[in-house]
């Protein structure tokens, strides 16, 4: 597949996206401009869609002062912009360690990883911190390559797991691989959770066989390293049953295969749990973290594995310069102590249910969508063809209807309104978002013939 309809989100260059830019202020599209004139185009980044000055709680606030509630933020803003406590921790970091070069260790760092090493799955207790994401994922293919003596991966297509040569080796997205090749050797790849259904039957048992499928990859390749994946997918927010993950935990065993969960964006709260995997009862042998641990400041990421992986001593398995960043760790034990102190993980469950409600009236309520479903504060609407206009073209009108009302989100594979505002926003604030999805739902079903 290609274009958006693969795509990891929404894309920046349909019709729609040039007539936003085109009713901007002149500053903002000179601005704009001059993005586009220095920066590397690509998808799903530049061209820009906006100019932001300040982001504050929730919102981002634009170079002309409009004000935008963000249920995108990259999965970075689990406690919201600038956060008092993480500035705070920030500010007295860069005052007293601004950088720790790697020969060294910090308090903070080592504080940091006996921090996520407690809060971890049992068994998980070993910590290498990593400046992105992508960079921890790398991480984690390597410790699995070291520990295991194999170099072979099963991954999901469709699936996202950073934008490096390495870790599009292993992802499924279209959109990063085409062109790309060739790609690492020995990345073998499964159907994706959100084809499971149209490939294996909707009668009940499609995950069942998909996990049945892993299984048959494992035993037929004999030497795999390490089955990757998302615990959920998060690009479309799809949600297997518990008991798919067991399985697949059961066939990891059985193969001598480690099971790696690469949580960067669904971590630390997002589901209702600390981490997704909770959720589903399954511990892997490596966990992969990031995005916001940093706060919504920092880039900050980590892997936490089990002890008897730290087998490789002499080799570098991360290397990176700030790899512990005394900044990104106090960014990150600040937001691990907001996500305690402010119950937010109660919050997620409680606010995640009763607006998971509302979507579903919304759906029954509106022509423009199929179905709702979340986890914690992260929720989906599945968006459906209308009149004679496609289910992707339905969703870029509804993004930019919402846009011009003050909401931002992401749409995923081209057709899902996925929506992840930070767990500390505002009741006011979100019951703000729900109206404007109503709006805007109605405004883009008057304008497409709905």
């Amino acid at each position: 597949m290609n274009g958006q309809s693969s795509s990891e989100g929404d894309v920046n260059t349909t019709a729609a996206r040039r007539r936003w830019v085109e009713r901007l202020s002149a500053p903002a599209q000179e601005l704009l401009d001059r993005d586009e004139r220095y920066f590397i185009r690509q998808s799903l980044s530049t061209p820009c869609l906006n100019v932001i000055e300040r982001a504050e709680g929730a919102f981002l606030v634009d170079v002309d002062g409009r004000r935008i509630l963000d249920f995108h933020g990259n999965s970075a803003h689990q406690v919201g912009y600038g956060h008092p406590m993480v500035v705070a921790a920030v500010k007295d970091a860069l005052d007293r360690l601004p950088f720790s070069p790697r020969r060294y260790t910090n308090r903070l760092a080592v504080t940091l990883a006996e921090r996520l090493a407690g809060l971890a799955p049992d068994g998980l207790s070993k910590v290498l911190l990593a400046p992105s994401g992508a960079a921890a994922v790398s991480i984690a293919l390597k410790l699995a390559r070291y520990s295991t003596g194999r170099y072979r991966t099963v991954s999901m297509w469709e699936s996202f797991h950073g934008a490096n040569l390495d870790t599009v080796s292993v992802g499924g997205e279209a959109l990063f691989r085409h062109g790309a090749g060739p790609l690492l050797p020995g990345t073998e790849h499964v159907p994706s959770l959100r084809q499971a259904e149209r490939l294996f039957g909707a009668d009940g048992y499609a995950f069942e066989r998909l996990a049945a499928y892993i299984d048959y990859t494992l035993a037929v390749q004999g030497d795999v390293a390490a089955v990757v994946a998302e615990p959920v997918r998060w690009t479309t927010l799809d949600v297997p049953p518990a008991s798919f993950w067991a399985q697949v935990r059961e066939s990891c065993n059985r193969y001598g295969t480690l099971l790696v969960f690469d949580e960067v964006p669904s971590c630390l709260g997002r589901t209702g749990e600390m981490f997704a995997c909770q959720n589903f009862g399954v511990a892997p042998d490596i966990l992969v973290v990031g995005k916001g641990l940093g706060g919504g400041i920092m880039p900050m990421a980590a892997v936490i594995a089990r002890a008897d992986l730290d087998v490789a001593p002499e080799m570098a398995v991360g290397h990176y310069t700030h790899e512990k960043s005394p900044v990104g760790s106090a960014a990150a034990l600040a937001t691990l102590d907001v996500i305690e102190q402010e119950g937010l993980l109660a919050r997620s469950r409680a606010v995640g249910a009763a607006t998971l409600e509302q979507l579903h009236e919304l759906v029954a309520s509106s022509s423009l969508f199929i179905a709702a479903r979340g986890l914690g504060m992260s929720w989906a609407l599945d968006v459906g063809p209308l009149a004679a206009h496609d289910a992707a073209k339905v969703a870029d009108h509804f993004l930019y209807a919402c846009l011009e009302r003050g909401l931002s989100f992401k749409v995923g594979g081209g057709d899902v309104v996925t929506l992840c505002p930070p767990l500390t926003i505002g009741q006011p604030d979100l019951a703000s978002a729900l109206a404007v999805l109503a709006e805007a739902a109605s405004a883009t079903a008057l304008a497409l013939g709905g």
